[in-house]
């Protein structure tokens, strides 16, 4: 395990028990007492836990831990991904997001587009399940925000359940932009947690054209549960172009792979 996943683990696991010791993370990590050591000494460094006499317990913004340190992986590729986005998106249409560090990012670079934010009628309608994208929204005058309903997850900020299922029943999407766990060509687009995959998967399935967000560190990956096959994405918006047998199974898909950056 890479140490950027042993991080994400450990904050996953605070923010599930409230606090931990050394010795229960060697065994979760499968990983020596030192190594752990080091790492929670890393993430106190950037005030995303506290130290205590062996162990850990969660600063004041607990919270949302894992949200807050994924956000400073690969930032710039992220940053890319966002205005290249931003920038597909049209005078009126209805876009959905999922929640993520990605498509928060995408969200943050549409609400800047300037041409967007006259005044008048709204300019375009966001359906997410996101709390902290339909927050952040909320406060744009020309972008009118659809929140779905459920249960919130504090590592996602995504809301899940049958409330949002009920919710996504009702509505049609021109768009939508899907953060992703993984993507391979064998399980397509997936997610770690279940009900964050259900959801994104209908979200898909709404829509009229789905754009899977991911940086390269995503690609070739599986996780738990599935989103949609390769075959139901229209585009994969990324930050460097996959491989030479990647890039030709999803051309044979009709997927259209954008790179962020480049014309």
């Amino acid at each position: 395990m890479s140490r950027h996943s042993r991080l994400d683990a450990i904050l996953e696991l605070l923010s599930q028990r409230g606090k931990l010791d050394v010795e229960e993370l060697v065994q979760a990590l499968d990983v020596s007492a030192a190594t752990v050591r080091r790492d929670l000494d890393r993430l106190a460094d950037q005030q995303l836990l506290t130290r205590t006499h062996g162990g850990a317990v969660p600063t004041a913004a607990s919270y949302d831990l894992p949200l807050r340190y994924k956000a400073t992986r690969f930032a710039d590729a992220k940053l890319r991904i966002a205005q290249t986005g931003a920038a597909m998106v049209r005078t009126g249409q209805v876009v959905g997001f999922n929640g993520g560090t990605t498509t928060t990012e995408v969200a943050r670079a549409l609400a800047r587009r300037v041409e967007l934010s006259g005044e008048g009628q709204s300019a375009l309608t966001v359906v997410t399940n996101a709390l902290n994208i339909a927050t952040e929204l909320a406060v744009r005058r020309h972008i009118k925000i659809v929140a779905l309903g459920g249960v919130a997850r504090p590592q996602s900020y995504e809301l899940i359940g049958p409330l949002a299922d009920a919710s996504l029943g009702q509505i049609n999407l021109d768009l939508v932009f899907l953060g992703v766990d993984a993507f391979d060509i064998e399980h397509g687009a997936t997610a770690a947690h279940e009900g964050e995959a259900s959801i994104n998967r209908q979200l898909a399935a709404r829509a009229g054209r789905v754009v899977v967000v991911a940086d390269h560190s995503k690609f070739g990956k599986s996780a738990f549960a599935r989103i949609c096959d390769v075959a139901e994405i229209d585009a994969l918006l990324t930050d460097a172009a996959p491989d030479a047998e990647m890039a030709a199974a999803l051309a044979a898909r009709d997927v259209e792979v954008v790179v962020a950056g480049q014309n």
